[in-house]
């Protein structure tokens, strides 16, 4: 097996936090575990911006939390989120189990209940015991904290079968002062996310900047597009993705729309998705190789992600990653079958920067040995050139082995 990069825990300081954020989690008694599987972050008065999955079978908390936000006019108080339980596929009673939590997060914090902004993960087709998490909202409020253990125990609480906590920070200089900016993941199987305004794979993004609620969602939709959507570990699409970004506006610095700052505050929210989407990936379910997908010479973007999705998603590409099989024709293959308008006969690919196909045919100088072998390394990059035009897109994904079919096979017994 290569070896993976990052299996410690990143680090967090206090410096990359936020001001206006409280962090929290507990045991409400969900995951069987008995790890920590409630977790809450707090603030005084968030604008938020959203994006969730687009498969129409949704949770309870996508379609609560989506109802929100246009009720509660883009303002969030209150972030919950529970592991071990989707809450999806329960019908009216996984709704009214979410807005009861909602309902007593909101009393307890003195709110509108439109304000609380619910998340869900874990298996599906399980009611959700709301009552447990009910009881634990006062020792919620008891751990209430601003500190980096506080932060890293909310992105703890948030994991299912993750083996590492994902978090990423940036910082903005503005001539009104720094603008900090911190995210934290969650996601290790069935991601292949489809993000639509209106996990699993969970994202919260934290900032202190000053933005208006329709500046906020300008910004989040190209960055989930160049990142969250440029990712896949085993083709499915979750009923409970979602990607959220709050705004607290304690910096004090305003974030106006068309503004040098706008464009500086967007690059670190992109910068910022970019690595938890990376480090998604890198935690994928039993992956023993991190595949990253370089696919140029596009008629458009959307063209170059559909190849690479197609390519990511290939079982037959992934399972030849996973025995470092320098199987070229599988990804010829996939790109042919991508709905893209293309021409074979243009399309050379290149595995670990070595050609292994040039216009549609074996490159002269493809060496089986050579690929093979640099196949073996934890990160193999893969490049496809189209030759249909100027566009591209950079996409992550990993094999598919043995043991992501033992973690799945398991995963509700």
């Amino acid at each position: 097996m290569a070896h993976r990069p990052n299996e410690e825990e990143p680090e967090v300081t206090a410096e990359q936090i936020p001001a206006g954020f409280r962090f929290a989690a507990v045991r409400a008694g969900i995951k069987p575990s008995g790890k920590p599987d409630f977790a809450c972050a707090m603030t005084e008065q968030a604008t938020a911006a959203a994006m969730f999955t687009s498969n129409r079978t949704v949770a309870a908390p996508v379609v609560v939390g989506r109802e929100h936000l246009v009720a509660g006019g883009g303002v969030v108080r209150v972030l919950a989120v529970n592991a071990g339980n989707a809450n999806c596929a329960t019908g009216e009673p996984g709704l009214a189990a979410c807005r009861a939590v909602c309902d007593a997060l909101a009393e307890k914090f003195s709110c509108a209940p439109q304000q609380v902004f619910p998340s869900s993960t874990g298996i599906i087709g399980v009611p959700l015991p709301a009552e447990k998490l009910v009881r634990a909202i006062p020792q919620i409020e008891k751990e209430l904290g601003a500190t980096p253990e506080h932060l890293r125990r909310f992105a703890e609480a948030i994991l299912t079968t993750d083996t590492r906590v994902k978090f990423a920070s940036a910082t903005v200089a503005t001539p009104a002062g720094p603008v900090r900016i911190a995210g934290v993941a969650k996601g290790a199987g069935m991601i292949a996310p489809q993000l639509v305004p209106h996990a699993t794979m969970l994202s919260y993004i934290f900032t202190d900047a000053l933005v208006s609620p329709s500046t906020l969602q300008a910004t989040l939709k190209p960055a989930v597009e160049a990142t969250f959507n440029c990712i896949s570990i085993d083709g499915d699409t979750s009923t409970n993705d979602t990607v959220l970004l709050l705004a607290s506006g304690a910096s004090g610095v305003t974030i106006e729309a068309g503004s040098t700052t706008a464009e500086a505050f967007a690059a670190a929210v992109h910068q910022v998705c970019s690595s938890l989407a990376r480090q998604i990936v890198e935690d994928g379910e039993g992956a023993e190789h991190l595949l990253v997908l370089h696919v140029t010479g596009a008629a458009s973007f959307a063209d170059a992600r559909a190849v690479a999705g197609t390519i990511a998603n290939s079982p037959l590409v992934k399972t030849a990653f996973a025995g470092c099989d320098p199987n070229w024709g599988r990804i010829l293959a996939a790109a042919g079958r991508s709905g893209v308008a293309l021409d074979p006969a243009k399309v050379s690919v290149s595995i670990a920067g070595m050609p292994v196909c040039r216009n549609g045919q074996v490159a002269e100088e493809f060496s089986r040995d050579r690929v093979h072998t640099a196949m073996r390394e934890w990160e193999v990059p893969v490049s496809v050139d189209l030759g249909m035009g100027e566009a591209s897109c950079t996409f992550y994904t990993c094999d598919l082995t043995a043991e992501y079919v033992h973690i799945n096979a398991d995963y509700s017994t």
